[in-house]
C-alpha cells in the first residue's frame, strides 16, 4: 500500500508538471505574438530566387493597406526612401530565365542588396509563401543564405514540415508566423505596420 501511494503522488506531481509546462508555452506563444517587431511604410518588395510568390506578395500589402512598391531585381538604388524590406524567398529556373539571370547572379544581387539595408538600417521581413511545392536544393540555398537576416519571418505552414524555418529562425532569434494560407498574412501585415483596415 505505501508503495501504491508513492506512485500515485508521482503520478500527480508529474502531471502537475505537465501542466505547468504547458501552461508557460502558451503563456510564451501569447506574449511573443503579442509584441511582434513593428515596421514603417514605405516598403520595398523584391525576390530571392525569382519565384511567382513575390506577386502575391504585393497583392497581399495591397488588401493590408501598406503603401509598397514591387521590384522583382531591386538593387541598393531602388531602396530610396523605403524604410522596409520584404524579400520573398523561393527559386524558380523558370523566373530566373525570364529575368535572364543564373542561380549565381541572383544570389549576387540579394546579397549586395541586403548590404545595402544593413549599412542604411532598414529592417528586413522574409517571406515563404508557396509551401512544399516551393522547397527544394535551390530554395532551400536562398533559405539558408538570407532568412538569417530577417528581422521577422512570415511562412506558410506546409513549406516548414521539415521545420526549416523553425530551426533557422530559433537559432537567429527571428518571430517566426506560421501561416495556413498565404491570405492570412494580410492580418499580419496590418498588426506589424500598425495599420486599421485593408483597403478596399
Amino acid at each position: 500500500m505505501p508503495q501504491q501511494s508513492f506512485k500515485k503522488s508521482n503520478l500527480r506531481l508529474s502531471l502537475l508538471f505537465l501542466g505547468s509546462v504547458l501552461i508557460l508555452g502558451l503563456i510564451s506563444t501569447t506574449y511573443s505574438q503579442s509584441n511582434l517587431p513593428k515596421f514603417s511604410p514605405p516598403v520595398l518588395i523584391t525576390s530571392a530566387g525569382q519565384s511567382a510568390e513575390v506577386q502575391l506578395a504585393a497583392v497581399i500589402a495591397k488588401r493590408a493597406g501598406v503603401d509598397a512598391t514591387l521590384v522583382k531585381m531591386a538593387t541598393p538604388d531602388n531602396l530610396g526612401e523605403n524604410k522596409t524590406l520584404i524579400l520573398v524567398l523561393g527559386a524558380s529556373l523558370k523566373g530566373l530565365g525570364a529575368a535572364g539571370l543564373d542561380m549565381n547572379e541572383e544570389i549576387n544581387r540579394v546579397k549586395t542588396l541586403l548590404a545595402a539595408c544593413e549599412s542604411r538600417n532598414i529592417p528586413i521581413i522574409c517571406l515563404h509563401l508557396g509551401g512544399q511545392s516551393r522547397r527544394g536544393e535551390l530554395s532551400d540555398k536562398i533559405i539558408n543564405l538570407f532568412l538569417p537576416q530577417a528581422d521577422l519571418a512570415l511562412v506558410v505552414r506546409s513549406g516548414n514540415q521539415d521545420e526549416l524555418f523553425t530551426k533557422i529562425c530559433q537559432t537567429n532569434n527571428i518571430p517566426l508566423i506560421l501561416l495556413d494560407r498565404p491570405s492570412q498574412a494580410v492580418v499580419n501585415f496590418k498588426e506589424i505596420f500598425q495599420l486599421n483596415s485593408p483597403l478596399p
